[in-house]
């Protein structure tokens, strides 16, 4: 019998292969292992073990021995997949996965996994019964990028008979997962009863909706490239956005923008809700309103006449205290930083804490003290970032806000010493 897949390509890329043990993994691993330019450029396995399934242990052992038969390096990463994620125990399960193998990817490699012309017609299906437009519908990618290197799916256009086929000619040993004959998930019950019955009508069902995915991702690709120019236009900063901008764009490309300024701030990707409530409530905002949507840990703020991309938890924890001296930079648990810029340091250490409500400070060449609020409020900064401000003290004495509002005894230190504070916030 001579196995149906041509020879593997030369990269002199290193590569990662998912490796579950099945059928489809198999083949990959074992496919780009007769390559000696791939093995000679690095070849290696992560399996991910979920612990979902009573012989989770006797999989990973037999990764490990068809790895050491092949020579191949196997690294064994076990994950704990969330139960009560509100996402289904099957999307909780491939999350997890996909952080194990960023965590564990080289720059500049490629992540390569197991997808075949089948997963491409059931991705395309599930998509369609969705309701997704051309994004969605483009499916999965042979190539994209991935954490700091790329995804690579080199089986993308070969049936998955093709993979049984080459398995049985090498005479390959597979593990067969017991969850794959049950047809409580979407894409299992479209494997077992859907497929087979377009198939008996239309024998080439599953190479015309891979076909229909690539045709997608070219018109995905065109669109791409004028909606990277056109956001381009819009944004202030990499979290930030200019409404009058993205009004002037037409609304269905202004969906298109939104969707792409979430996804290249490394956020999760921004619901059909997400965007209803930024046509119906964000845009049309007046200029001193604070409108916003929040979802999976991330929100969308409108501030004066700008929309910001923010963690929903941007804030100093209010138990938040440290005694800094200046010496070096203060890292912030919001991520940010607080810094003294000059070449002296504080002539006494002062006390960094979060905001309280109620503060209030003495501004240089004022005799009465001022509410801290009222001066936020006055100094143009966004809500969620006065949260984020450092205050800093000497005993009960607030000597400044950030680098924002700074009291009279510090603000003559600093002229004096021809120093400054410098407060950078965290974002999301």
């Amino acid at each position: 019998m001579t196995a149906p897949l041509p020879p593997p390509p030369d990269l002199p890329t290193p590569v990662l292969v998912g490796f579950s043990g099945g059928l489809d993994s198999t083949v990959l691993l074992h496919w780009l292992a007769q390559s000696p330019v791939q093995r000679a450029a690095g070849l290696r396995a992560v399996h991910v073990h979920h612990g979902l399934q009573a012989e989770a242990d006797a999989w990973a052992a037999h990764c490990e021995t068809a790895c050491a038969t092949w020579g191949i390096p196997l690294q064994v990463i076990r994950v704990q997949v969330p139960h009560d994620s509100g996402q289904g125990l099957e999307a909780a399960a491939r999350n997890a996965r996909r952080d194990a193998f960023a965590r564990v990817l080289h720059e500049h490699e490629h992540l390569a996994l197991a997808h075949h012309r089948d997963d491409q017609a059931e991705t395309f299906l599930l998509r369609a019964l969705r309701g997704s437009g051309v994004d969605g519908l483009a499916a999965m990618r042979a190539h994209a990028p991935f954490a700091t290197g790329s995804l690579w799916r080199p089986l993308l256009q070969f049936p998955r008979e093709d993979l049984r086929a080459y398995a049985q000619a090498h005479g390959l040993r597979w593990i067969e997962d017991p969850s794959n004959a049950s047809d409580a998930a979407d894409r299992n019950f479209l494997r077992l009863h859907v497929m087979p019955l377009l198939a008996q009508r239309w024998p080439q069902a599953d190479a015309s909706f891979a076909r229909s995915a690539e045709l997608a991702a070219q018109s995905q690709r065109l669109l791409d490239v004028a909606d990277h120019e056109s956001l381009r236009r819009c944004i202030i900063s990499p979290g930030v956005l200019d409404c009058s901008r993205l009004l002037r764009q037409p609304r269905e490309r202004r969906a298109r923008l939104l969707r792409q300024w979430v996804r290249s701030c490394g956020q999760p990707p921004l619901p059909a809700a997400g965007i209803k409530a930024i046509e119906r409530e964000l845009l049309p905002a007046a200029h001193d309103a604070d409108a916003q949507f929040a979802w999976q840990g991330v929100r969308i703020r409108r501030w004066r006449n700008q929309l910001h991309l923010l963690s929903a938890a941007l804030a100093l924890p209010l138990d938040w205290s440290v005694h800094w001296e200046g010496r070096s930079p203060l890292a912030l648990p919001d991520g940010g930083e607080l810094a003294l810029l000059g070449r002296d340091r504080l002539a006494t250490p002062v006390q960094v804490s979060a905001r309280r409500g109620g503060e209030r400070i003495q501004l240089p060449g004022r005799r009465h003290s001022h509410a801290l609020k009222d001066l936020l409020q006055h100094s143009g900064l966004p809500p969620w970032q006065r949260r984020q401000l450092p205050l800093l003290y000497d005993g009960e004495t607030l000597l400044a806000a950030g680098d924002r509002v700074i009291a009279a005894p510090l603000q003559h230190w600093l002229d004096e010493h021809g120093a400054r504070l410098q407060w950078t916030p965290g974002v999301a």
